[in-house]
């Protein structure tokens, strides 16, 4: 029996096994112990599965990963450093120098410019359509070389509502995906996979935070879209891997090739990661208006006496954004 979205809400993801805690543990390491270097190996070369490094998969962001995968209907899921880091690394998974993607104008605005700028000066061109054109005036943005089509459910900031299916069909009958900015409705509004999409992204640093207080992202594989139907258009993953020992991901991983390649290749040499725990803080040294049960003269001093060990600085570091 299916769960309902509040509980997975709450309770997707982690499943403890007796005597394991009950709420999820923060996994705050790097690295993982083996006994034996060939017991890594197997790791590495994705042979066995498991953990070795944070920087590909750690345990407390694959479990909250699995909870989004969960909540959008998805069979994989991984999170990134951010929302931008996750539209990069969805594109670039199966986009390369002389490739198109089609995508809708009204994007998030660092989206448009990430896709029909930077990534233009790496060799992947993107055109921008209107998203209410109708679909014989869209098809026409349509090339040889296009490998996705990318658009929001709701765009953020214009808040205009996609015609999903009229942009899965075209998708789809170009033989390419349809991938799915889903941060402004997330999945407690829409699930894009029930519509036909076949990858979802999120800024999980907008809604799925909801404090303004952890920057991140998440690529959401629904495992829906045949790649070897389509190979001569994807050979990065139906054709051998030979940074990974010729691995061809779509054989030796099936519905989960997308976020194994994404993982494994991408997250691997790029490292847009997100930290099981950004900037862990001591208590005493959150600021005051963050503590409203202590008395202020206290939280003052415990901030002040923070700050002159060095825990917290008084300032940024000089050339920091911060």
């Amino acid at each position: 029996m299916g769960y309902s979205q509040d509980t997975i809400c709450v309770q997707g993801g982690w499943q403890p096994k007796n005597g394991e805690p009950r709420v999820l543990p923060i996994y705050q390491s790097t690295t993982f112990k083996y006994a034996t270097s060939e017991e890594m190996g197997k790791l590495f070369d994705l042979e066995e599965e498991g953990y070795f490094y944070s920087r590909l998969q750690n345990p407390t962001n694959d479990v909250v990963a699995q909870k989004i995968c969960d909540l959008e209907g998805g069979v994989a899921a991984m999170l990134t450093s951010s929302g931008q880091a996750a539209t990069m690394l969805a594109v670039t998974n199966i986009c390369e120098a002389g490739d198109h993607v089609v995508c809708a104008a009204k994007v998030y605005g660092g989206t448009s410019n990430l896709l029909a700028v930077t990534l233009k000066r790496f060799g992947i061109e993107t055109i921008l359509v209107d998203q209410d054109a109708p679909a014989e005036e869209l098809e026409k943005a349509f090339q040889p070389n296009t490998k996705a089509v990318f658009a929001e459910t709701i765009s953020n900031p214009a808040g205009v509502v996609l015609d999903i299916d009229k942009f899965v069909k075209l998708a789809h009958e170009h033989g390419v995906p349809m991938i799915c900015d889903n941060t402004f409705a997330t999945p407690i509004n829409c699930r894009p996979f029930e519509f036909g999409v076949d990858i979802v992204t999120h800024s999980t640093t907008k809604y799925m935070d909801g404090h303004a207080m952890a920057l991140g992202g998440a690529i959401v594989d629904s495992g829906n879209f045949d790649w070897d139907a389509h190979a001569e258009k994807f050979p990065g993953l139906t054709t051998p891997d030979e940074s990974y020992h010729g691995v061809i991901y779509t054989q030796k991983f099936g519905k989960k090739a997308y976020i194994t390649k994404a993982t494994a290749q991408l997250m691997r040499d790029m490292g847009a990661c997100q930290s099981p725990r950004q900037y862990p803080v001591p208590a005493e040294c959150i600021p005051d208006e963050c503590r409203p049960g202590d008395p202020a003269p206290a939280r003052g001093a415990s901030l002040q006496k923070c700050r002159e060990s060095g825990r917290v600085p008084e300032k940024p570091p000089e050339g920091s954004m911060g």
